[in-house]
């Protein structure tokens, strides 16, 4: 018999025995729209994650203070978690930072919970309200829609001006960038001059780059900075070759400035893009070993059930064997022609997985405002899982028919 002549036989078993088949091709289904939908989705994210960081660039960098977040514990003692970097030393930092094609940042994190008016109109209190001087825009690369920048008289001064995300514009101007120049709105208690807007810029997860409202740096330091506020520097340079180089120099000065002695480690840390991206890699590498082995064990139940289903349907088919090997044929053909219904349940429930999979992927996409990216990789590794697990759940209730005689199986009842 013919290859397509097979898939025909293994299509029409499926279909007699639908109910059951279709239950296991479920099973395989389930399994193969986990390995999909989890490793897009893994992509989708990263894929997001690493655009982001290539729009700040690949050659930019920003010094915190050490254990921000936590202290932490260092091979048995205790990391000292490093005191703000505050206003006096991040502007000495700029000040005295000159690393040739360097553009210093420092801003100031204000809140999270703000909220904007103008006129009857009212944002949700989940505005981000952030400090700035007038390189950050360049140093975080978002473009302006309408409008311009802060100079550094309204940076100092600590003018009343304001510069808008997309998503501010879209709920307090109606979409219209134009229109929102020139406005009086309030952030809070203060009102303020729209200056400029920004070009939409996305987000990830609950992380809104849009929704956000950002204030000449000494204006957010009145309003919402204090003795022991921290304030982020940001570092571009013109090339990311000279990354290394940079944190280098930016190191030494950072440590002169916060007066550290030869013998002090650095209480501050400095983060690359770059170096961010390897840690995520690292860990969505992780994730995916750990969404192929959960897959994989459902893939081992699915093929259990697909031998069992496989082994009834040889006995309920022992007379129709018993018929083809009288008429001629082989037990080679009875061996491939069960052997091939075996894989054909299993691609099946492996096209229907994979369709599941990539619904999932997009669901993700759209829910990080991302790209949707075809997993081809994972689709190619999904078809060869289901090849690999229609063959070993095949062969021995195939090569149990293959073995009947003929003589026997024309008796059997």
């Amino acid at each position: 018999m013919s290859f397509w002549e097979n898939i025909r036989i293994a299509l029409r078993s499926v279909k007699s025995n639908f109910l059951r088949s279709f239950l296991t091709l479920i099973i395989i289904a389930v399994g193969i729209s986990c390995l999909v939908g989890i490793l897009t989705a893994i992509d989708t994210i990263l894929f997001t994650m690493s655009s982001n960081f290539n729009r700040l660039g690949a050659n930019s960098f920003t010094i915190y203070p050490s254990s921000e977040n936590v202290r932490s514990r260092r091979q048995g003692r205790q990391v000292k978690q490093g005191e703000p970097i505050v206003f006096e030393q991040a502007m000495e930092f700029k000040d005295r930072y000159s690393f040739a094609g360097a553009k210093t940042s420092v801003r100031i994190y204000c809140s999270s919970s703000g909220i904007c008016k103008y006129q009857n109109e009212k944002t949700n209190p989940t505005v981000r309200i952030i400090g700035i001087d007038e390189n950050y825009f360049d140093v975080a690369a978002y473009e302006f829609e309408e409008g311009r920048n802060f100079n550094a008289n309204e940076v100092l001064s600590g003018s009343h001006k304001i510069v808008i995300g997309s998503d501010i514009v879209e709920t307090l101007f109606k979409g219209n960038p134009s229109f929102a120049l020139g406005k009086i709105m309030s952030v809070g208690n203060t009102k303020y001059k729209v200056v400029g807007t920004l070009k939409a810029k996305g987000s990830t997860g609950s992380s809104g780059q849009d929704r956000r409202v950002f204030l000449p740096l000494t204006k957010a330091k009145a309003l919402y900075g204090g003795p022991n506020k921290n304030y982020t520097v940001n570092i571009a340079v013109t090339n990311a070759t000279l990354v290394d180089e940079a944190i280098s120099s930016a190191t030494g000065i950072m440590r002169n400035v916060r007066s550290l002695r030869a013998a002090q480690d650095n209480d501050f840390t400095i983060r690359s893009s770059g170096s961010i991206l390897a840690t995520l890699d690292d860990i969505t590498g992780e994730i995916q070993i750990g969404a192929i082995v959960i897959a994989l064990m459902t893939l081992v139940g699915a093929a259990i059930g697909l031998m069992n289903i496989m082994l009834v349907t040889v006995t309920e088919r022992t007379r129709e064997i018993g018929v083809r090997k009288a008429l001629g044929a082989t037990s080679n053909n009875v061996l491939i022609q069960f052997l091939t219904e075996a894989v054909v349940i299993c691609q099946l429930g492996g096209i229907l997985g994979i369709l599941l999979g990539m619904l999932v992927g997009l669901a993700v996409a759209a829910w990080v405002n991302g790209v949707f990216i075809i997993p081809w990789a994972w689709i190619v590794l999904a078809i060869s899982v289901c090849l690999v697990v229609g063959i070993l759940s095949g062969l021995y209730p195939a090569l149990k028919a293959a073995r009947l005689d003929p003589i026997e199986s024309l008796r059997y009842e």
